[in-house]
């Protein structure tokens, strides 16, 4: 789906009715079907924006301070992309280990100190439900950019807007999420958005690292079709959309546990022969091993182009955030 012509000299207004203008994002649970499709609405139009003028002054004046208490290569740079396309600027704290936090300051303080400088904090954290901490003690906006294996609100956001973008619809598709679905938050987070959607949904992972029963118990709620597997050759045929994650060794304590399933699934070449033709590939990186790089010039590996659609959902919320979608 190719970026539609634009008028060149797009006009913005402060939208202080808008959705989601000063909220937090920290759940996905936060978006109804309508509020998805708003979202992706307005991260399309983003897209076009940036294929016909590059950057513009919607944010102008405004502070983005990304807080990452976890190494980031992807969202950080994406979310300081995002900003300083729509024209703000952006405090980054990246190494948290070598700020007023490694000197004992608790996460409360660190950012009622940050909401001084900024109008939106973007926060990774270790712990499940640290974002919903800064938000109670932040006036401003968070943006919860992962919490331990909780959620990834954003990152699920893109996942969605990669499907719609690539296949051009949601309902109908065969989803299929594969590796780590007990700790994966990518996974637990996309799991959570498709109940929005009538889609069928099968689960491959080793026996030791199922989809946690919570989510599966949402799934079963929301009426959404699903199956549970160990073994891709199942369902790889008639699978859409095929999201691949990495086992994650810092979720594990035992490293014996870890070798014995890090290696469990690798996408290759000689995989893809069973998929359908236009079947894509998802993966929300890191990768380290799970996902061959012979695949990476095949037309299905949507990969990389779902890293660049992440900038373009990122513009959208914090724009949306800050009134001004």
């Amino acid at each position: 789906m190719s970026p539609a012509a634009l008028p060149d000299a797009p006009t913005f207004t402060d939208r202080r009715d808008a959705p989601f203008h000063g909220k937090d994002i920290l759940s996905v649970r936060q978006f109804s079907r309508q509020d998805q499709e708003y979202v992706l609405r307005v991260a399309h139009e983003m897209r076009n924006l940036v294929a016909r003028i590059g950057s513009f002054d919607l944010c102008r004046g405004k502070i983005l301070a990304n807080l990452f208490y976890e190494p980031s290569t992807r969202t950080s740079s994406s979310f300081a992309a995002a900003m300083e396309r729509l024209g703000g600027s952006v405090i980054s704290i990246n190494e948290v280990r070598y700020s007023s936090v490694a000197k004992g300051e608790s996460l409360p303080d660190t950012v009622r100190t940050l909401e001084s400088y900024a109008d939106v904090l973007v926060l990774r954290h270790p712990e499940v439900g640290a974002a919903a901490q800064a938000a109670h003690y932040c006036k401003k906006p968070v943006i919860n950019a992962g919490d331990g294996v909780g959620e990834h609100p954003s990152q699920a956001l893109i996942d969605l807007f990669t499907i719609r973008e690539e296949l051009e619809r949601i309902d109908g598709l065969t989803v299929t999420l594969l590796g780590d679905l007990r700790y994966g938050r990518t996974v637990h987070s996309l799991a959570r958005l498709l109940c929005s959607y009538k889609v069928t949904l099968r689960l491959v992972s080793p026996e030791s690292l199922p989809m946690p029963p919570e989510i599966c118990e949402e799934l079963r709620a929301a009426g959404l079709s699903f199956t549970q597997h160990t073994e891709l050759d199942e369902v790889l045929a008639a699978t859409d959309v095929l999201y691949v994650t990495r086992v994650q060794k810092e979720r594990f304590a035992d490293v014996e546990a870890y070798e014995a399933v890090r290696g469990a699934y690798v996408i290759t070449p000689e995989t893809l022969r069973a998929a359908k033709p236009e079947m894509i590939v998802m993966h929300p990186f890191p990768r380290v091993g799970e996902i061959s790089m012979d695949v990476d010039d095949d037309p299905r590996a949507a990969y990389f182009r779902q890293i660049e659609y992440g900038l373009y959902v990122r513009m959208a919320l914090v724009a949306m955030v800050l009134g001004r979608a």
